[in-house]
């Protein structure tokens, strides 16, 4: 039986009458999307249409889910609301505090001890506030969400980017930040522009060597890292309902590197089928109750042009397989084309490390056609010429393929398997050498591939590509290999062919597992206690944000100004600072140390006005605090790309940072920043990102009358005495400017806790 079946069954009850009242509203036919946002409003059954783009609306997600390192913020945040439990389903799933170095159960047991004070105050708090835990070693949360809790029509935010992923199954599934999540957690709003709508109409049929990750990878080189913003993709056609759920799975993960709000495709038979294999017949009978609303009216495939707001139309017959990269996950290139664009840019064609696995390309198929593979280098005397690991994206998964002799296969081709975590596609791997920081190629099957974002080496290489092909790669140990074309030579110095990749969309013999890894909650956690130690350097409560004065912000000073692509990982690095995700202050030593500063094009060296000295940025920030002079952080395009990691904006909040002022933010960021009583502004004129100068100093001069759609005045005052104006824009709606002078809307929500004001 499914967890929360109840729940499910509710929005299944209401489901119908409200999209009905939606189209009514609308007067026309809907997408899935639109189906599933009406279907989930605050106010119930829909009042009126909304305006894509444009209107704000508040809805009621059916659950959360968070990640051990998000979760350590969001549930420290959550217990200043002031609530006695979640007031929606919720879950924490430890997978990000795992390091990749020898193998799953020796990092496991290091990551136990190394994080044991992390795991256990996650596992009290959770026990105290009804939230459900899955221990280190269950699994990757967005597997785990997709295999236990994601259903079809369902709203769901999670406090990773990757919660996209539940749009295999039909789900509007959305990455936010930490202060989105306590919202819900405390039975409020969850506030969300209306998206834009992006159909993709997938004809055809994949075969061969082409996976469904070739589809999204294809889909980032059409759109871009910011061609999805404020946007929902929702695939269709018959291409799309040849895909296996878990494929679906896949595209809609990786949809997080478009931009996009979030991902998802209409309930089908794959759907089924992957609901009764992994134990929820339940949710699949009650789906097919209302099949009808769980995918859009037959007009809007039939005439999409009509309704959404850009359409794409692939031919999955004619698709072939695609690198994405380096640098960048929107840099693709067709297979075919690829030792041609490798000589032409000076790629190193030696491939050192291959990794498949990863939350986004993790599940028993992906698996299933990779071993194919691993089993013809072994029956072709083919040695893998690359390092090779496998990262299972849950404890079932992994239970299973071992069970079904995948891992022995893996092993005679001498791969090494990880523990069941996101190990080295966050940044979490110990990897011999990369201290050294030489110029290196790698390939893998996850989904970000920034610069050092998997091994830490800014001169790593990173190409992402499906499992399967990854795998041959791996074996040729060559960038250009074109496994449809190119031959190899075995031990016996015969060449040989590989063929193309078999595999199962589910295990014939249905998963197992012995042990998945959850802990359920405690029925009254009344009497629970979380302790955090005050000494602790992992772990550090929360004190509430400064309100703002009512004053206008005079006399900033320019902290950074940064040049280029600024993704969270440039602003709050992943990899070894992970382990202080709960402690503030500690992890604000990472603050923009990644970042570019337009003025010498180094990182982490800014200039410090005080003493006319140049130092890293979180020490020049904390020079500015502690003399009580705010500051500024002027930036590109997409500014905030990437990761859901509200760290990102709390530690230039913490550190006296009062505006960030870009030419574009991604939609996370944005929000979170706004979430944390910061100025989130972009240029009006996009050409006065190159007025500023180093020496700036920055005077709001209208802020007291900062109000929705007025744009605000920003006197910028240069060192000979010379000043520019400024003008920034804005997003801020009237509640988002009470975050604003409330401090941050965590304060907000502990005063209506407290009854001293309405939210």
């Amino acid at each position: 039986m499914a967890f929360d079946i109840e729940m499910i069954r509710k929005v299944y009850e209401e489901m119908p009458k409200r999209v009905d009242k939606a189209r009514e509203l609308v007067g026309r036919p809907l997408t899935l999307s639109e189906k599933i946002l009406y279907a989930h409003l605050w106010e119930g059954e829909p009042k009126q249409g909304f305006t894509r783009g444009k209107d704000y609306v508040d809805f009621a997600p059916d659950r959360v889910a968070c990640q051990d390192a998000t979760a350590q913020m969001a549930l420290l945040q959550f217990m200043h609301a002031g609530k006695p439990q979640a007031a929606v389903p919720t879950t924490v799933h430890c997978d990000h505090l795992i390091q990749a170095k020898v193998d799953a159960k020796a990092d496991l047991k290091r990551a136990k001890e190394q994080s044991n004070e992390v795991f256990d105050f996650l596992s009290s708090i959770s026990n105290k506030y009804g939230i459900g835990f899955w221990k280190p070693g269950a699994g990757i949360i967005h597997q785990v969400v997709l295999e236990n809790y994601a259903f079809p029509g369902g709203m769901m935010i999670g406090t990773d980017s990757h919660t996209v992923n539940a749009g295999g199954l039909g789900m509007v599934a959305i990455g936010v930040g930490g202060a989105d999540a306590v919202d819900v957690m405390s039975g409020m709003a969850w506030e969300l522009k209306f998206p834009k709508l992006i159909g993709v109409k997938l004809t055809g049929k994949l075969s061969g060597w082409t996976a469904p990750k070739d589809i999204i990878l294809k889909v980032a080189g059409i759109l871009t890292v910011k061609g999805g913003t404020g946007a929902i993709v929702e695939y269709f056609g018959e291409g799309a309902k040849s895909l296996s759920c878990t494929g679906k799975g896949t595209i809609c993960n990786m949809g997080a590197e478009v931009g996009a709000t979030t991902s998802t495709f209409g309930y089908d038979e794959s759907m089924d089928r992957y609901l009764r294999a992994t134990n929820r017949a339940d949710v699949a009978d009650e789906a097919a109750k209302v099949a009808d609303y769980l995918t859009a009216d037959p007009e809007v495939y039939a005439n999409p042009e009509q309704y959404f707001d850009q359409i794409i139309e692939i031919n999955l017959s004619e698709l072939e397989p695609y690198l994405n990269g380096p640098f960048t996950p929107d840099l693709a290139t067709p297979i075919s084309k690829m030792k041609e664009e490798a000589a032409k840019n000076d790629w190193p064609l030696n491939v050192q490390v291959g990794l498949i696995g990863s939350c986004t390309n993790s599940s028993y198929e992906d698996i299933s056609r990779s071993v194919s593979i691993a089993q013809q280098a072994s029956d072709k005397k083919l040695k893998p010429k690359s390092k090779f690991t496998i990262t299972p994206g849950s404890e079932q998964v992994r239970f299973t393929i071992e069970r079904d002799g995948f891992i022995d296969t893996f092993d005679k081709i001498g791969a090494t398997v990880f523990a069941n975590a996101c190990g080295p596609c966050i940044g979490m791997w110990d990897r011999a050498g990369a201290e050294k920081e030489e110029r290196n190629t790698i390939v893998h099957s996850f989904n970000r591939n920034f610069s050092k974002r998997a091994d830490g080496n800014p001169n790593t290489l990173a190409f992402v590509g499906s499992p399967e092909l990854v795998t041959a790669i791996a074996i040729a140990g060559d960038l250009g290999f074109n496994p449809i074309t190119d031959k190899l030579i075995n031990e016996d110095g015969e060449e040989v062919m590989l063929d193309e990749p078999t595999g199962w969309e589910l295990p014939p013999n249905g998963f197992a597992v012995d042990d998945a890894g959850y802990q359920a909650p405690a029925e009254d956690g009344s009497k629970v206690e979380v302790k955090v130690s005050p000494t602790s350097e992992r772990l550090q409560l929360l004190a509430p944000f400064e309100p703002w004065n009512g004053e206008n912000i005079m006399g900033a000073k320019l902290l950074i100004k940064a040049y280029g692509k600024c993704t969270t990982d440039h602003i709050s690095m992943a990899g070894p600072w992970l382990r202080f995700r709960g402690h503030l202050d500690n992890i604000s030593n990472n603050m923009l140390i990644g970042a570019v500063n337009a003025f010498n094009m180094k990182t982490n060296l800014v200039k410090n006005e005080i003493t006319g000295e140049y130092g890293p940025v979180p020490d020049t920030a904390r020079a500015y605090k502690a003399a009580g002079i705010p500051t500024v952080v002027v930036g590109d395009h997409n500014y905030g790309e990437g990761s859901s990691r509200e760290h990102a904006a709390m530690e230039p909040r913490h550190l006296g940072v009062k505006a960030v002022l870009v030419k574009s933010f991604a939609r996370i960021h944005e929000t979170n920043l706004k979430k944390q009583g910061m100025l989130a502004l972009t240029f009006a004129n996009e050409a006065d990102y190159d007025k500023i100068q180093e020496d700036d100093v920055f005077n709001f001069i209208d802020l007291k009358e900062f109000a929705p759609g007025r744009a605000l005045t920003l006197e910028v005052v240069h060192a000979d005495g010379s000043k520019d104006t400024v003008i920034a824009n804005h997003s801020y709606n009237e509640g988002q400017i009470g975050w604003f002078v409330a401090g941050s809307a965590l304060n907000l929500i502990a005063a209506a806790s407290r009854g001293e004001v309405e939210v």
